[in-house]
Order: C-alpha cells, then sequence, then structure tokens
C-alpha cells in the first residue's frame, strides 16, 4: 500500500524534538511545516494531517500572530473532510477550529496518568479501556465542538473526542522519557518536590505501559487511508 502523505503541522517552537517523536511513531510520509514559526500549507493535498503539541495556549492568538492562521487552516481541513489529528496543543486547536472551548484550567496535569476510553471508536482499537499515558498542559477543552463526540476522559476533564474525520488527544502518545523529562525539567512555575515526584515517576515500567497508546497513531493512519478525500483543494 502507497504510504500516506501527511501534513506535520509541528506548533512547537523548537521543532526537532517534536519532529523525531512523529516521525518515530508515524508510519506516513510526514510533510512537516513549522506552524510555530509561521508556516502552513498551501493547499489541502494531503491524505491527512496532524497538529503538535506547543507551550502556546491556543488563546494567545493576539500576541502570537501564528496561531489564527493555524486554526483557519484546520477548520478549512475538516470543512473538505481531511482527517485530521490534534494533540495536546493541537487537540486544543481542533476544538477550537470546529466550534468548542478551550480555558486556562489554574493548575497543571503533568506526568504518567490514567485515562479512560469509552471503547466505542476505531481510533483506541487495541488499547485497553483504561490506558496509561504522558500528559503536560494547563489547558483543557471545556467545551465540545457540536457535533463531537467525548471519547476519553479523567479527572482532568476531556482527553479525546472526535467529530467526523477529526479527531483530538490531550495526552502524548508520542513522547520518549528523553522529551518526558525535558519537558518536566523546564515547568519552572512548578513545586520543586512536585517536580521531583514527576520525574522520578518517568521511568523504564511506566513509559512500557504508556507505549500501549502509541498503536492510536496506527489506527489513524487506517481511518485516513479509509476517509482521505478523493481529491483535495
Amino acid at each position: 500500500m502507497q504510504s500516506l502523505r501527511v501534513a506535520l503541522l509541528n506548533a512547537a517552537h523548537d521543532p526537532a524534538d517534536t519532529a523525531r517523536n512523529f516521525r518515530r511513531e508515524v508510519d506516513a510520509d510526514l510533510v512537516e511545516f513549522h506552524a510555530a514559526g509561521g508556516e502552513l500549507p498551501d493547499s489541502y493535498d494531503f491524505d491527512a494531517a496532524i497538529v503538535t503539541g506547543s507551550r502556546s495556549s491556543v488563546y494567545w492568538e493576539d500576541e502570537q500572530e501564528w496561531i489564527a492562521p493555524a486554526r483557519e487552516w484546520v477548520a478549512g481541513a475538516d470543512e473538505r473532510g481531511l482527517p485530521v489529528l490534534g494533540v495536546c496543543f493541537g487537540h486544543q486547536l481542533v476544538a477550537e477550529a470546529l466550534g468548542g472551548t478551550v480555558e486556562d484550567m489554574g493548575e497543571y496535569e503533568i506526568g504518567y496518568r490514567t485515562v479512560a476510553h469509552d471503547g466505542g471508536d476505531p481510533l483506541f482499537e487495541g488499547i485497553d479501556t483504561e490506558f496509561t499515558v504522558f500528559t503536560t498542559h494547563s489547558d483543557a477543552v471545556t467545551g465540545l465542538p457540536p457535533g463531537a463526540e467525548l471519547l476519553a476522559e479523567n479527572e482532568y476533564g476531556v482527553h479525546a473526542f472526535r467529530r467526523g474525520t477529526a479527531y483530538g488527544v490531550q495526552f502524548h502518545p508520542e513522547y520518549d522519557t528523553r522529551t518526558a523529562r525535558d519537558v518536566t525539567e523546564r515547568k519552572d512555575d512548578l513545586a520543586d518536590d512536585r517536580k521531583a515526584a514527576v520525574l522520578d515517576g518517568i521511568d523504564a515500567e511506566q513509559y512500557r505501559a504508556a507505549c500501549e497508546a502509541k498503536r492510536l497513531f496506527d489506527n489513524f493512519c487506517e481511518l485516513a487511508a479509509r476517509d482521505a478525500p478523493a481529491a483535495a483543494d
């Protein structure tokens, strides 16, 4: 089967590690655009799109001019039926692009956490109903887009949704332990004892458990191969 051609909208401010993680985990021809640097595709001639995490918040568009165009591109992709997967910031951007609401949580969810999915969507095929993932976010989708389905959640709120061929997941299935440690160490606004506890929890056992969730990338690619528009603008 011919490899899928997927637009990777890299929203990380320092994009190298993010690109490395997604290229390792996604079995597709990834065409990278540094969205946080103002790069976006000039067409929708792809089989699917993935929007990555970012240190930014989706509601910072007044200070960061790249956010609104990225959201508009995602909205255009959805209008054309192009399968889209958003991860963390990408999850929130997809939610806003489709008419949902994102707000500051007033706290961090960070570290390996348990999330539960409802078992009804093929994105989570082969993944236990309760599964382990690495999380790092202080914003959350507080209102789903009109017509969207809640797919996964935990005590911090929404962790996955779907509307049509658009998906968002709040957690980071692409992370390796190196990235998890680097991201945690940069959280200067975390209390020292909490940061130390998160770092202590980044170990081989937790990472092995979290690897189960990586399957959703294969599942998304299978869905994209089925659902990609026959022709894109």
